[in-house]
């Protein structure tokens, strides 16, 4: 996958474009089912009220994305194989384990979106849904057969679709949009309020993946740039702007969700809509016509399995870089998807769509948790000159990673004590 894509003999907007795609790999992660739970529950139980948590989270995300497109192209080395030659086996191993655990949130949160989306679009019953998802191993394994580039095209292509569905249904939605940027401005509440806080870390937790950190600094390697000085500047400077735009993108479908959410759901006095199908129903009849809830319904399954594509590649990543066990895709992807699909199945078979809906936004909880184990090396090993040499990160870069870091270790801190204490 190393190197497979080359850049090179070409002109300099061509160059640019031969850099297009690994963004958009990344920004996948960004919109998966779970970020839909998370953003359905705050929009319309807070309205517009975390929007600023979307637009920081995103900020945040381009932030960490930027060091990981640095790491990668100025080391060689992904953020896996980074924590693997810097940490003994003490600390790798738990890192590995915890990477591991967050690609099977994230997969949990897939299989319940892509079967709510099968249900919603074809009316596959929720039950076989769930288990049908493990065949998308033979999706994964076609496209990679075919060459990266198209791993890519077929990930852009679906989020062409999904923003085309998330047009028509703002469209017929009609937001307020005096309350969405009075959004954007944070409140108080967001710490005071332990439910708040609870759905904000689950935005926070969807927005900005772990398994995104070990995936972009490893993507970012499959163009054949230069390997001198100057080949690894052009390649930072190109892969920084693709995922700056691709994140851009992310962020107007996020906060489209929580903006959908607080416009059809909340405003209308529907304050408790978390269930994925429940807001597909209500669609409807609340923005006057079935095409809402048709797009609802397409986007969703698109968001599905574009989430499948880039959480195999995670895997992949995350088991070679650790371990330098190489394990063949299918066995990979099967091992990870029946770890999710066991508790989707039965939380499905015991307490319907309102069980998947709040394991939906635990996942995203389970992910923020995980975060700082991510976020805290990439930080360390970019602000390091020994290790990047003269492509270590600015030091604004890394004063402002860091900040970020000790944000959302204390925002977790907050939701374990109050989780602790019964609040």
């Amino acid at each position: 996958m190393n190197a497979s894509v080359s850049v090179r003999g070409r002109s300099p907007l061509r160059r640019m474009l031969a850099f297009v795609g690994p963004g958009y790999l990344v920004a996948v992660g960004y919109m998966d089912p779970g970020n839909w739970a998370t953003s359905l529950a705050g929009g319309s139980k807070f309205g517009y009220a975390l929007m600023a948590v979307v637009a920081l989270s995103s900020l945040m995300a381009m932030l960490l994305q930027a060091l990981c497109a640095r790491l990668g192209v100025a080391t060689g080395r992904d953020l896996a194989q980074a924590c693997r030659d810097a940490f003994p086996k003490a600390v790798s191993f738990p890192l590995w384990m915890l990477a591991e655990a967050a690609i099977c949130a994230t997969d949990l949160a897939e299989v319940i979106g892509t079967a709510i989306g099968l249900t919603l679009v074809f009316g596959i019953p929720l039950e076989i849904g769930v288990i049908l998802t493990a065949l998308d191993v033979v999706l994964v394994l076609g496209l990679q057969r075919v060459g990266f580039r198209w791993v890519e095209a077929f990930v852009i292509g679906l989020l062409m679709v999904i923003a085309g569905c998330f047009a028509i249904q703002l469209a017929m939605a009609h937001p307020d949009l005096g309350a969405v940027i009075r959004g954007l401005a944070p409140t108080t509440e967001l710490v005071t309020n332990p439910e708040m806080l609870y759905i904000a870390l689950g935005i926070v937790g969807a927005t900005v993946m772990p398994h995104n950190l070990y995936l972009h600094s490893s993507v970012v390697q499959t163009r054949a740039y230069g390997r001198d000085a100057a080949g690894k500047r052009e390649a930072i400077r190109y892969a920084v702007t693709d995922s700056t735009i691709a994140l851009v993108f992310a962020f107007v479908v996020n906060a489209s969700i929580l903006v959908l959410a607080a416009a059809a759901f909340h405003d209308s006095g529907h304050g408790e809509v978390a269930e994925l199908g429940e807001a597909h129903t209500l669609l409807g009849p609340l923005l006057g016509g079935s095409l809402a809830a048709t797009a609802f319904g397409v986007a969703l399954l698109c968001c599905g399995l574009n989430s499948t594509v880039t959480a195999t590649l995670s895997g992949q990543v995350v088991m070679e870089g650790f371990l330098r066990i190489r394990l063949s895709p299918w066995l990979r992807r099967l091992i990870t998807r029946a770890i999710a699909i066991v508790p989707a199945i039965g939380v499905t078979m015991f307490y319907g769509e309102s069980g998947t809906a709040q394991l939906l936004v635990l996942s995203q909880v389970v992910l923020s948790l995980q975060l700082p184990f991510a976020v805290i090396p990439l930080v360390w090993f970019t602000a390091s000159r020994a290790k990047m040499g003269e492509f270590v990160a600015p030091r604004w870069m890394s004063a402002t990673a860091g900040l970020v870091a000790l944000v959302i270790v204390a925002l977790n801190a907050k939701l374990v004590i109050d989780f602790a204490l019964g609040r």
